[in-house]
């Protein structure tokens, strides 16, 4: 792979590419709107204006991080919250021949905000209406909208059938569109991969409008939508996915070790084992800064066992006892109901929550970076590490995923998401408060905290897990995509697939239409 990338770099360019030179049109672009609109499906009351009364709601509601939100944005000329699929095309068509730059909104958990700012004239192309989810218990399959969320997924696979699931994240929030196209990480990843590993048909909107599914968009555009990011290329309607067996009883547990119990100890012994542990353990360790006056770091230690709280304790305490693990520290329930304990719900809290759509505005800043840690971190990069963390005046923690299993097993150009076998775990660092004032100081000392991590993560390049958003690894402009400058961020995300995922680009939408601070660029411009 570092050949590959490597003999990219030489024979790449920097070179800027623009789409086909044009002012934006507004009053156009919503004429087009309207006068292209099928009456057997109206698109006027999916469209949102800055006159409509309903508009800051519309956009509050799907937006994550306060940093970003902005519903008086003046370059936001309207949310089309598409009802049907030709809503999508027409916005499509629409958008492309007055110059309006589009972004795709599906669950609105883009950590940087790009699903929902720019700084040129724009449309939100929000999917959250194309919700539909389809179970085929004998064929173990699922057709879900790009706009449907984890956990109504997760819901309507467990209303079908106790012993099928699908590895996807954590969270229930999380717009299928956006997550999978990404690569969707999860706890199921040890044992079946990532969400894109399962993804066998695919419905599309092309940059001229048409509605692609496998067999007519290729196997190549097939190859990049799955972790190449579905915004670069097209608007995703929907997946086709395979569902995975589960047994009907997952055994969980969430066992913590502060630094004065030995939780630096414990950690590093983690890394040693956590990737080598039974491909049905995923065991993810959890560092963050604990609340009080004797303010410390608390090692939280949360686990997924496809088994027993009798076998989990057994393989626990062969391969880690310095954890201490009992048994009444597990927890056994179904797989539905493992993801509400994922998502920090109380153990026997309703599963009902996984349906909850948001209504209110975001009510926190934040800010998240990834890295990928091929060798453990020895035990003082570790103490420099909690050092930074402790200067944090909010709470602030990292999550070290396991990886290992059948991730080991599967090549880096399989799909598009790239980062597979050679790692043994990745981090998300993620910062949070509450006060628009203490913002300058926290990306700081998330910068630091990200520097001081330098040392021990990996190298040439540095990698980073697109859908942890992280403008801070590069970007471009909203209106420019600079091709030297998306080798930087490209690389990172995409490592030895970055090349193939520029001449895709370059093949279906030469003229860039759809792009975006982080989007992949055409490998030459036209």
């Amino acid at each position: 792979m570092k050949v590959v990338y490597v003999m990219f770099l030489a024979l790449l360019v920097s070179v800027s590419t623009r789409a086909v030179v044009q002012k934006p049109n507004i009053g156009n672009f919503l004429r087009c709107l309207h006068d292209r609109s099928n009456p057997k499906n109206p698109i006027t009351k999916a469209i949102f204006t800055p006159q409509n009364s309903t508009f800051a709601s519309s956009y509050v509601s799907y937006t994550k991080n306060k940093r970003y939100s902005n519903p008086n944005d003046t370059n936001l000329i309207a949310i089309v919250a598409a009802k049907h699929e030709s809503h999508v095309q027409t916005t499509v068509v629409c958008a492309k021949s007055n110059a309006i730059q589009i972004r795709i909104r599906s669950g609105g958990h883009d950590y940087e905000g790009l699903s929902y700012i720019s700084s040129v004239p724009f449309t939100v192309l929000d999917m959250n209406n194309l919700r539909s989810i389809t179970i085929d218990v004998s064929g173990k399959k699922a057709w879900v909208q790009a706009g449907a969320t984890l956990g109504e997924l997760y819901t309507k696979i467990s209303e079908a059938s106790k012993t099928l699931a699908f590895p996807a994240g954590v969270c229930p929030t999380l717009g299928a569109g956006g997550h999978i196209s990404g690569g969707g990480y999860g706890n199921l990843m040890r044992k079946y991969g990532v969400s894109v590993d399962h993804v066998v048909d695919a419905q599309l909107v092309d940059v001229n409008g048409k509605i692609l599914n496998r067999a007519s968009m290729g196997e190549d555009m097939f190859w990049a939508i799955r972790g190449g990011g579905g915004a670069s290329f097209g608007v995703i309607l929907s997946w086709t996915i395979n569902l995975v067996d589960v047994p009907k009883t997952i055994t969980v547990f969430n066992v913590n070790k502060t630094l004065g119990q030995g939780g630096t100890d414990v950690l590093y012994k983690w890394q040693l084992v956590s990737s080598k542990l039974p491909k049905e353990l995923f065991l993810r360790a959890m560092p963050q800064t604990t609340k009080g006056a004797n303010k410390t770091i608390a090692v939280n230690f949360i686990a997924q066992f496809l088994g027993s709280s009798k076998k989990l304790v057994q393989i626990i305490n062969k391969n880690l006892p310095e954890l201490g693990l009992k048994r009444e520290d597990c927890h056994e329930m179904s797989w539905l109901n493992t993801t509400t304990f994922w998502a920090d719900y109380p153990v026997g809290t309703s599963t009902s929550v996984l349906m909850e759509r948001p209504s209110n505005p975001p009510g926190a800043f934040f800010k998240s970076k990834s890295d990928y840690v091929k060798k453990p971190i020895p035990k003082e990069g570790m103490e420099k590490m909690w050092k930074t963390m402790l200067k944090f005046n909010n709470h602030v923690y990292m999550q070290w995923n396991p990886y290992g299993g059948v991730m080991d097993t599967i090549p880096y150009n399989a799909t598009a998401f790239p980062h597979r076998k050679g790692n043994l775990f990745k981090i998300q660092y993620f910062a949070l408060w509450m006060d628009a004032n203490a913002t300058k100081a926290n990306l700081c000392l998330m910068k630091e905290l990200y520097d001081v991590a330098e040392p021990y993560v990996s190298s040439n390049p540095r990698e980073a897990f697109l859908n942890y958003r992280d403008i801070d690894v590069g970007s471009n402009p909203s209106g420019v995509t600079n091709v030297g400058e998306g080798k930087i961020y490209g690389s990172k995300y995409f490592v030895g697939n970055l090349l193939r995922l520029m001449n895709v680009k370059a093949k279906y939408d030469p003229d860039n239409f759809f792009r975006y601070e982080q989007s992949i660029p055409p490998l030459f411009s036209k």
